[in-house]
C-alpha cells in the first residue's frame, strides 16, 4: 500500500514535498511527507566528509589544483572516507565536468595506473602508501584525508587560485554552518541545508570567474576578448591556464551546442548576474567580497 501510495502521488517539483497517507495493519491510516532535493546533484554527495578530513586551506588548495587538472590521489583508513570524500571534491567542480580517469577506489592490485601521465583523481587505501612511494611519480598531488595534508605536493598549490576569490570563498565555507540556520535548518548539522550553502557558495565563485561567458559565445569564440572582460590581473593570469584545460572546453561545447536546453543553478545564478551588471559589464570582481557584508544573500535565494 505504501508503494502503491507513492506510485500514484503527483512526482514533485525540486525543492517541494509531498504527503502519502497509506494505511497499515495494525497502525491504521499514516501520513508520512517526502521533500525532493532542491538540487538533484547533491542527493547523494556529502561534503561534511570532506570538510572533516580536510581543513579549509587545505581543500582549497586541492580545488585549484583539480581545477587545473592535475593528477591527485586520496588516501585514507577506510572505503567509505575515500569514496565520500573523492564524489565530494568532483562535485564542488559544477558546473564542469572531470573530463579524466576518475578512480574513487583504486585496488591495490591496478596501482600502477597512477604512474600514467594524464590526470587523474584516484582514491587508495593507506595500506597501499608502502607500495606507492615505490612507484616512478611525477607531478603527483597525494594527499591524506586521515591527517589533513600533503604528503606529496608541487610546492605552487597556494597561487593557483585568484587571491580575492579564494578569500571569499573561505570566508563563506568557514560560516557554513550558520549560513545553513539561517535556510532553516533545524540544527547545525543539516546535512541538507549545509549541502546546499557550499554548492551555493562554489557556484558564485564560477559565477564570479567565468560568469560572463555568454557575452562571447556569438559566432567564434574570441577567447583573447573573454580574458580581456576581466579587470582583474590575478583573474586574467588563472584564465590563461584553465581555458586551455578539457573541462572549460567542453563547458563552452556543451553551451555552443545546448543555449536554450540548459537550465541548471549555475545558468539561472549566471543570468542573476547578468542582469545585475547589465549597465557595467566589466565590473570590477570585488563585487564578491561586497556580497559578504550583507549576509550572502545569494545563499538565500531559492
Amino acid at each position: 500500500p505504501f508503494m502503491r501510495a507513492i506510485m500514484e502521488a503527483q512526482f514533485p517539483a525540486p525543492g517541494r514535498t509531498i504527503t502519502i497517507k497509506t494505511f497499515l495493519p495494525g497502525s491504521g491510516t499514516e501520513s508520512m511527507e517526502l521533500c525532493r532535493p532542491s538540487d538533484s546533484r547533491l542527493e547523494h554527495v556529502d561534503f561534511e566528509c570532506l570538510f572533516s578530513c580536510l581543513s579549509l586551506r587545505l581543500l582549497l588548495r586541492v580545488f585549484g589544483s583539480l581545477l587545473l587538472e592535475r593528477r591527485v590521489i586520496f588516501t585514507a583508513d577506510n572505503l567509505s572516507t575515500l569514496s565520500q570524500c573523492c564524489h565530494a571534491v568532483v562535485a564542488l567542480l559544477y558546473p564542469f565536468v572531470w573530463q579524466h580517469t576518475y578512480i574513487p577506489v583504486l585496488p591495490s592490485a591496478m596501482l600502477d595506473i597512477v604512474c600514467t601521465p594524464t590526470p587523474f583523481i584516484v582514491g587508495l587505501l593507506s595500506s597501499s602508501l608502502p607500495q606507492l612511494t615505490e612507484l616512478p611519480l611525477e607531478e603527483v598531488l597525494v594527499v591524506d584525508l586521515g591527517n589533513s595534508r600533503f604528503l606529496r605536493q608541487l610546492d605552487d598549490e597556494d597561487s593557483i587560485l585568484p587571491h580575492k576569490l579564494q578569500s571569499a570563498l573561505e570566508n563563506v565555507l568557514e560560516r557554513r554552518r550558520e549560513l545553513a540556520n539561517d535556510r532553516g535548518g533545524d540544527t547545525p548539522s543539516d546535512s541538507g541545508h549545509l549541502g546546499t550553502v557550499v554548492s551555493e557558495a562554489f557556484v558564485r565563485f564560477f559565477v564570479e570567474l567565468v560568469g560572463h561567458y555568454p557575452l562571447f559565445i556569438i559566432g567564434e569564440r574570441e577567447d583573447e576578448g573573454f580574458r580581456k572582460a576581466i579587470t582583474s590581473k590575478t583573474v586574467r593570469r588563472f584564465l590563461e591556464v584553465f581555458m586551455e584545460t578539457q573541462m572549460f572546453g567542453w563547458f563552452i561545447q556543451e553551451r555552443e551546442l545546448h543555449k536554450q536546453a540548459l537550465r541548471g543553478l549555475f545558468e539561472v545564478r549566471v543570468q542573476e548576474y547578468l542582469d545585475s551588471i547589465h549597465e557595467n559589464e566589466h565590473r570590477r570582481v570585488n563585487r564578491f567580497l561586497k556580497g559578504l557584508g550583507n549576509k550572502m544573500k545569494f545563499l538565500s535565494k531559492k
